[in-house]
């Protein structure tokens, strides 16, 4: 009987032993799977970047400001949380399209578009895949997206800033400055649709200020000196080139034409005017680019809905002269006008 009783006692101990076995075995699992996801949270959100590209029709003076704007823009704001994917169509608009059609398979957060053609190749590639799309350097955004009676936003992925400069007041420093002028030349690229734009509105002044207005067009660079001669030499006593790309990036080429020919240029933007011209009412492409970059923070990191963001504008044109080439052509600045630099 002692025998039997000693045996049960022993199952029993061991038994005992055996549950607390399991109970400490199936414990430590739970633990650990408790604890890994709160651990690996705050890293996936620390490695957080967004990536930016950046699609810039040409290399000149101006889209180079706009482009640095906007990227020290988003630096001071993100620091190394943006990175930038940026590319340069050297004025080829089919290669507008291949970068952005490129950012779109990256899956690029944002677009940046530096100019007119920039941001129709932009608008293309995003139709079926809406990433925001911000332009700058652009000057009329309803001609650029043919939308009619634009009223200030897009209603689609794409807002961003305008370098229009008030127009009228441009073909009025003909007679602020050119007293003496009666025949302007006006003088643009057909394939950019926001200089045809520029062109029809200063026509349209000048010839309501009592002016006759000869209009020469180019296609590309490439046609660029054979136009700016035939404009010089076909009774213009001036000429006004409007914020164009193509002119920009060739300013050298108009200039060895008409400053030999004693044609004083008014220019849409202060980079042509440092190049050929003699005046201009310029904004400031930099600080276009910065506000730009700004609303690109505001979407990123505030969700901000891109196709309610007004088009932005710089409040501030100023009336700036080329004081070497005045110089050269015996014309006279008023001192209200600001040497360029």
């Amino acid at each position: 009987m002692k025998k039997l009783i000693a045996i049960v006692l022993a199952l029993t101990m061991v038994i005992a032993l055996a549950a607390c076995g399991s109970s400490s075995n199936t414990a430590a699992p739970a633990a650990a799977d408790n604890t890994a996801p709160a651990a690996a949270e705050p890293a996936a959100a620390e490695e957080k970047t967004f990536v930016v590209g950046i699609c810039q029709f040409v290399q000149h003076v101006a889209l180079d400001s706009a482009t640095q704007g906007f990227k020290d823009a988003l630096t001071e704001a993100l620091g190394d949380k943006v990175s930038f994917r940026e590319e340069n169509a050297s004025g080829d608009i089919p290669t507008c399209g291949i970068i952005c059609n490129q950012f779109v398979a990256e899956k690029v957060d944002l677009i940046m578009a530096n100019a007119t053609p920039a941001l129709q190749a932009a608008a293309t590639a995003t139709s079926a895949n809406p990433i925001p799309v911000l332009g700058t350097s652009v000057t009329e955004y309803g001609t650029a997206l043919d939308i009619d009676d634009f009223s200030g936003t897009t209603g689609v992925n794409i807002s961003g800033t305008s370098d229009l400069a008030p127009l009228a007041d441009q073909a009025d420093m003909f007679a602020e400055l050119l007293p003496e002028a009666k025949t302007i030349g006006i003088l643009y690229c057909s394939a950019e649709p926001n200089s045809v734009y520029q062109a029809k509105v200063v026509k349209e002044r000048l010839e309501a200020n009592g002016y006759t207005v000869k209009v020469y067009t180019f296609a590309d660079s490439n046609e660029l000196a054979n136009v700016v001669t035939s404009a010089c030499n076909e009774g213009n006593d001036a000429l006004y080139i409007p914020t164009d790309n193509t002119a920009a990036s060739a300013t050298e080429t108009i200039n060895n034409v008409a400053q030999p020919a004693g044609i004083p240029i008014i220019c849409g933007e202060e980079g042509i005017c440092k190049g050929c011209g003699i005046a201009t009412l310029s904004i400031d492409y930099y600080s276009l680019g910065v506000a730009t970059g700004k609303m690109a923070v505001r979407i990123l990191t505030e969700g901000e809905d891109v196709s309610a963001m007004e088009i932005e504008y710089d409040p501030n044109p100023v009336k700036k002269y080329n004081a070497e080439l005045c110089s050269a052509l015996g014309i006279t600045i008023p001192d209200t006008y600001e040497a360029i630099a």
